[in-house]
């Protein structure tokens, strides 16, 4: 008997739109609606195995056991090196598949990278991004994904998604906040970010963020269909963010019901409905529900279907053998390459922010490393479990010899009483063995604190414990035997933790002055550290705590800086505390108890440096003045603490460089909420004061010199090149940083960057070695956004091509005549004014005109607010104008001595628009204010032409005709 021949869908010699189509057709309803859902389920009569959307790949393989973790995503970006972070993402991507071979629960849709720009420092998630510069994280995010992708013309080793569409930096009421983002920011900045890597061929699609952009839940972004899907002719799967399908009614109240809700995030592009966990009865039963309703169509589904299938299809499962990426020749997994290449990462990621000639410490040096991470080598919310472990002090003691090296943490060492007698850890309360349940440890949402010791208790024998204050009211407490307080589902307060960690964090405290003593609130739980005859746990009873301070952390911290040759403060952030996913910072400074141990180590032994670990910047203008050495990195991963060694060593000329602006202090900010990066004037681009340390900071040990800078237009490109050398005595790499700027008259005018980076290259020099730069930039680059035309435009004139070290180092200056766009005036007489299309503002925010499309803008909190539009052109005049507005409120228009008001009675709903007209008299270019008042919206604003003007045209179009 002839065996049948497989169907078309598994002959990979057909076209891939053939085969989605034929794999499509065979299925029911029933099964395609299934395949919405993260978890898919198996369809066995046409073999088709489960699916899941989703593996999270930030800076190595997440949440599935031990992986090879590299320095964090921001510390990616501050290699400045896109050939090194391919590499990076090589790794990661045969990792995943080699893990995937012993457990099918690893996921090939990877949810990485995160390339939300990192316009606010105070952002929790600063971590994830990779710079605040729009071009540095796509050549970051290109040179990841192309790495994750692999190299293979049709198949894919995995299939990277893009986080978080589109303009997301907050962690405050994340899901319900908007971002009010103008038409200038939008094109210029965020989309940008996102752009480039999806042009670039290595993305299979993106996950819309928690937020709102300009009153509209991300999830229904109409920005997936106007710009994403037109920039690659492949299929792009959306897949949402956990649980945000049911934000849509449950926070966000923007449907009255899930099936409306579900069925406008469809229709928007969302194709992967991450919501209830593995449960996908609930997302299925609504898709089902508004198919019924009629709220959908079958072809609705099956567009989202086909995006779905299409990364299967390219990731080789429906191929004989499921591709190439399958073969275990191409896995590769925790091998020597890919710890020497996250010790490479590590040491490419350092910055050094200061150094008047400390650095590096000469062999025989004795070094006193203090500080509370000088002996941790810490993991964040999305890093793998830690294979190899090197913390600074293994690190230095590993390269100096540990005769040469003395440590002191500098946590505080305390007593703790009350009215029962002192805090005990008991003896049984402090050892055991505990296994997480191997379906829930692989999630860290999930696992739950330790049961098996006993609680603290209080009794005649005191326990010391360490304690740390973190700043912004977080204290951690850690027993003598290494581990944290913390609190289990049963409310009893062990010794249990390794690290603080998990989503809700169990092992942090606030202590509340009450009286002469303290009560010790729990913030994970928000009850209070009591006694009870069974143990310690939390509560609502309150119990006053006296602290009893054995040693201060900084008296320890001098003493061991007054007998060494060179001290390393090694300070930061822990991932899990003030900083995180679902909470941001409050402040840039660091907190007071790790400011008390530098000042204490410098005043005992000035040869100090300080060593910032951590996920963000801060603030440290005192440091920088009074301490001679300062360096930068981000938590570093598996090799953090060698590489930091070598660098302090002098092994490798630290070149790292700041992919965000230092601010010297919080009043330098803007508001967290507040995106208009021109009008507020964030990030390098438009900052006007002077930062601590600029955007693309960093100093080496060797010395660089710029020369012979050129540049000319051929065509639609501008080449430029110049040449770097090393003038230094030894071999180390260097930054090159190439910035443009906008003709002078031009850049004040239309408010553009001072200057915005154009391209970058890393290169290492041996000592006297010289190279030649060359680099090709599209015209294109030069545009702005030309609100007055809705267009990208070049304005004309002389632009400045600057090459040099960091945004502010510039070394080398030259000038290009571009004959550009000539930038016109607003045709507002024939065209109007859109709303949203405003120079400046004041006072208001963009809102959503209805709930699938279309802009507004009111003012903020139904007061007054005010919009200026700059160089409007009434020609021969205009005689009257009309508003588009829903609600109720007036609109004032003034232009010169000329002005009006549009009273505007109330229209209904907040969708429901009317047109409100007004006598409004006047010619020429002028500017135009148009101010808001009471809780309307405004989408649009037309002129009306004089009698005269109008008889004219008609004339004109007789004669034409």
């Amino acid at each position: 008997m002839t065996a049948s021949p497989p169907p078309p869908f598994r002959d990979p010699e057909l076209p891939l739109d053939q085969r989605v189509d034929d794999l499509l057709s065979r299925l029911t309803i029933g099964e395609r609606i299934a395949l919405l859902h993260q978890f898919t389920p198996a369809v066995e009569r046409l073999g088709i195995a489960p699916f899941r959307t989703g593996q999270e790949a930030l800076h190595g393989v997440a949440w599935m056991g031990p992986a090879t973790v590299f320095p964090q995503a921001v510390g990616l970006g501050a290699t400045w090196n896109d050939d090194l972070v391919r590499r990076v993402g090589e790794a990661v991507g045969a990792e995943t598949r080699a893990m995937r071979a012993r457990d099918d629960r690893v996921g090939l849709n990877l949810w990485a990278p995160t390339v939300n720009l990192l316009r606010h420092p105070l952002w929790g998630r600063n971590e994830e991004g990779y710079s605040e510069d729009p071009r540095l994280t796509s050549a970051i995010a290109v040179a990841y994904t192309r790495g994750l992708r692999g190299d293979h013309p049709d198949h894919w080793r995995t299939a990277p998604v893009l986080k978080h569409w589109l303009a997301h930096n907050n962690e405050t009421r994340r899901d319900t906040s908007s971002a009010s983002v103008r038409p200038r920011v939008l094109h210029e900045y965020d989309l940008r970010a996102f752009r480039a890597a999806v042009e670039a061929g290595g993305v299979a699609g993106v996950m819309p963020a928690y937020n709102l952009v300009n009153g509209r839940p991300n999830h229904l972004s109409p920005y997936l269909r106007e710009h994403l899907r037109t920039w690659t002719d492949r299929e792009l799967l959306v897949c949402s963010d956990a649980g945000a399908p049911s934000n849509l009614v449950d926070s966000e109240k923007y449907f009255d019901t899930h099936e409306e809700a579900t069925a406008a995030a469809l229709i928007a592009g969302v194709d992967s409905f991450t919501d209830h966990g593995t449960d996908a009865s609930i997302i299925t039963g609504r898709i089902q529900r508004a198919l019924e309703q009629g709220l959908l169509t079958e072809n609705d589904i099956d567009t989202a279907v086909r995006r779905h299938l299409s990364v299967r299809f390219r990731l080789g499962e429906f191929d004989p053998g499921q591709g190439p990426y399958a073969d275990p020749a191409t896995h590769a997994f925790d091998t020597p390459g890919h710890r020497a290449l996250a010790q490479e990462t590590a040491e490419q990621a350092v910055v050094l922010l200061k150094n008047d000639g400390l650095l590096p410490l000469p062999e025989g040096t004795r070094i006193a490393v203090v500080g509370l991470l000088a002996d941790e080598c810490k993991t964040d919310w999305y890093s793998g479990t830690l294979i190899h472990r090197s913390t600074p002090l293994d690190g230095l003691r590993e390269r100096f010899g540990a005769d040469r090296v003395t440590f002191t943490e500098g946590a505080d060492r305390v007593r703790l009483k009350c009215a029962a007698g002192w805090l005990q850890v008991p003896s049984d309360g402090a050892e055991g063995g505990h296994v997480q349940d191997a379906e829930i440890a692989l999630d860290p949402a999930l696992l739950t604190g330790r049961t098996d010791l006993a609680p603290l208790t209080c009794g005649p024998e005191p326990t010391e414990f360490a304690l740390v204050d973190w700043g912004c009211g977080t204290w951690t407490l850690r027993a003598p035997g290494g581990r944290y307080l913390s609190v289990a589902d049963d409310g009893f307060v062990r010794a249990s933790a390794d690290q603080p960690g998990g989503w809700v964090v169990q092992e942090t405290f606030t202590l509340v002055g009450h009286g002469d003593g303290y009560l010790i609130e729990h913030k994970g739980t928000g009850g209070y550290v009591s006694v009870a005859a069974d143990g310690v746990k939390v509560a609502e009873e309150r119990e006053v705590f006296t602290v009893e301070f054995l040693e201060r952390g900084e008296d320890a911290v001098a003493r061991a800086a007054a007998e060494a040759d060179a001290v390393i403060v090694v300070a930061g952030n822990d991932p899990h505390i003030n900083g995180r996913e679902t909470q941001d910072r409050t402040t840039l400074a660091l907190p007071p108890h790790q400011e008390r141990l530098w000042r204490a180590a410098r005043a005992a032994n000035p040869r100090t440096a300080l060593a910032l670990v951590s996920a963000y910047p801060y603030a440290v203008a005192d440091a920088h003045a009074q301490l001679p050495a300062l360096l930068w990195a981000a938590h570093g991963g598996q090799a953090a603490g060698t590489a930091l060694a070598r660098v302090l060593a002098g092994d490798v000329s630290p070149a790292g460089r700041l992919p965000q602006t230092w601010y010297a202090a919080d009043t330098d900010l803007p508001g967290l909420l507040d995106y208009d990066v021109i009008g507020s004037r964030q990030t390098y681009l438009y900052f006007d004061g002077t930062p601590l340390y600029p955007f693309g900071h960093g100093l080496g040990y060797s010395s660089f010199a710029y020369e012979d800078l050129v540049a000319a237009r051929e065509g639609e490109l501008l080449r430029v090149a110049f040449t770097v050398t090393n003038t230094g005595p030894r071999a180390a790499d260097e930054v090159a940083q190439l910035y443009t700027r906008a003709p002078r008259e031009a850049a004040a005018a239309l408010a553009l960057p001072h200057r915005q980076l154009a391209a970058h290259r890393r290169v290492h020099l041996a000592a006297g070695a010289a190279r030649r730069l060359e680099f090709q930039l599209p015209l294109s680059e030069l545009a702005f956004w030309d609100v007055r035309h809705d267009r990208w435009a070049v304005p004309p004139g002389a632009y400045e091509v600057l090459a040099g070290a960091s945004s502010s180092d510039i070394r080398l200056a030259t000038t290009v005549d571009i004959e550009g766009d000539a930038i016109a005036a607003r045709p507002v007489r024939g065209s109007g004014l859109a709303a949203t299309g405003y120079d400046e503002q004041n006072g208001t925010e963009i809102v959503d005109r209805a709930r699938t499309s279309g802009d507004a803008v009111r003012a903020v909190d139904g007061g007054a607010g005010e919009l200026l539009f700059r160089d409007c052109d009434f020609g021969d005049g205009v005689c009257g104008v009309s508003v588009e507005t829903a609600g109720a409120g007036a609109v004032d228009l003034i232009s010169g001595s000329t002005a009006t008001t549009v009273t505007v009675p109330e229209t209904g709903g907040v969708y429901d628009y009317a047109l409100g007209t007004s006598g409004f008299t006047v010619s020429g270019v002028r500017d135009l204010r148009v101010r808001l008042r009471g809780p309307l919206r405004l989408a649009r604003l037309a002129f009306t032409a004089t009698a005269q003007q109008k008889s004219q045209q008609k004339a004109q179009q007789k004669e034409t005709a």
